[in-house]
């Protein structure tokens, strides 16, 4: 039986047609679906009980459930969500005074295998459907009104997996979120992070993908970052470099260089003259993000390699924010998101 969020308007008007219901009732079940983000039949409420028994009939929803929950002294609260087939995947809510953000996953597992990442070393399980994407932010926004008393306001790609390695499912969902019939968000308001898969980023740019890029560099030494992230081995500096460079003139959009910095591994003023000349020829603003502990044997960067990373770039003109970690007694905080931890 399949999903009803699954099929498409085309097909879901010629079932009710065939089953003797009005036009109009595709406008209150998508609605059901993509605005009011229900999760079953019994919550549409102004469904007729005959239109809901032909629906349950030949169609079901395979649903996301918050399996466990935890918070965090700092507030940032992490999900572990089941999906209908058993996996589990992580998401997490990170507050601030005037916003909420969720950090969404795009894969069951990852098969980047990045050094640093705990979610590398589940592998890769398979990618998510758009509505278990979507799930994901309806479950996690219901939850934010509670804990919080606000709804999400920004939304990052940035949990399990790799967005650009499941395309279509990603903008899929990106659609729903912005979409007046769905949840009507802001483009601006989502952030896509990549490790840096060339050819789609410049389908991104052909697209005319409108929310924030974000770039996993973490180390602007071609010959470590492939060290450090192994799929980087096919694409070099060159190919990423040219296809930032045409997003950038497709979409007229700053793109933002997220570094993780590592002790004595790429904490240098070196190191930072390389980030320079990497983003040299782009639009960008560099975030440092503070190293998250996990298996891998990385430390965290003493504060005094900090200083004088952020002074030489800052000192080249260059926008730096430091991104101070949340959620880390809980395993929320980036790099530490694996399923069921």
């Amino acid at each position: 039986m399949n999903d009803l969020r699954h099929i498409t308007s085309d097909e879901l008007a010629t079932f009710l047609v065939e089953n003797g219901e009005k036009k109009f009732r595709l406008g209150q079940i998508e609605d059901w679906l993509w605005k009011k983000g229900a999760q079953n039949f019994d919550e549409m409420r102004n469904i007729s009980t005959d239109l809901k028994k032909k629906l349950q009939g030949n169609f079901t929803f395979f649903n996301t459930q918050i399996e466990t929950m935890v918070q965090s002294q700092d507030g940032t609260a992490k999900f572990i969500f089941l999906l209908h087939d058993g996996q589990r995947i992580e998401g997490v809510l990170i507050p601030t005074e005037t916003r909420v953000t969720a950090c969404i996953s795009s894969q069951v597992g990852c098969a980047l295998r990045c050094s640093f990442c705990a979610t590398g070393t589940m592998g890769f399980i398979r990618n998510l459907h758009f509505t278990e994407i979507f799930d994901q932010f309806i479950l996690m926004n219901r939850k934010s009104q509670e804990l919080y008393n606000q709804t999400i306001t920004n939304i990052v790609y940035m949990g399990m997996g790799e967005p650009l390695m499941n395309y279509e499912n990603v903008m899929r969902s990106i659609d729903l979120l912005t979409s007046p019939k769905g949840q009507g968000l802001s483009p601006s308001r989502i952030t896509l992070s990549t490790v840096g898969i060339s050819m789609g980023i410049r389908r991104l740019a052909d697209d005319g993908f409108k929310p924030d890029l974000a770039l996993s560099l973490h180390c602007a030494d071609e010959v470590k970052r492939r060290r450090l992230m192994p799929v980087t081995e096919h694409q070099t500096f060159e190919m990423l470099q040219d296809s930032l460079q045409y997003f950038h003139q497709k979409t007229g959009k700053r793109i933002t260089i997220e570094y993780l910095l590592l002790k004595n591994w790429n904490d240098s003023v070196n190191d930072a003259k390389r980030l320079f000349h990497f983003c040299r020829p782009i639009p960008v603003k560099i975030n440092l993000i503070e190293y998250n502990s996990t298996d891998s044997g990385f430390e965290r960067s003493p504060e005094e390699h900090v200083r004088q990373f952020v002074d030489f770039l800052e000192s080249k003109n260059l926008i730096v924010n430091i991104r101070h970690s949340r959620g880390q007694d809980i395993a929320a905080a980036c790099g530490q998101l694996v399923k069921g931890k």
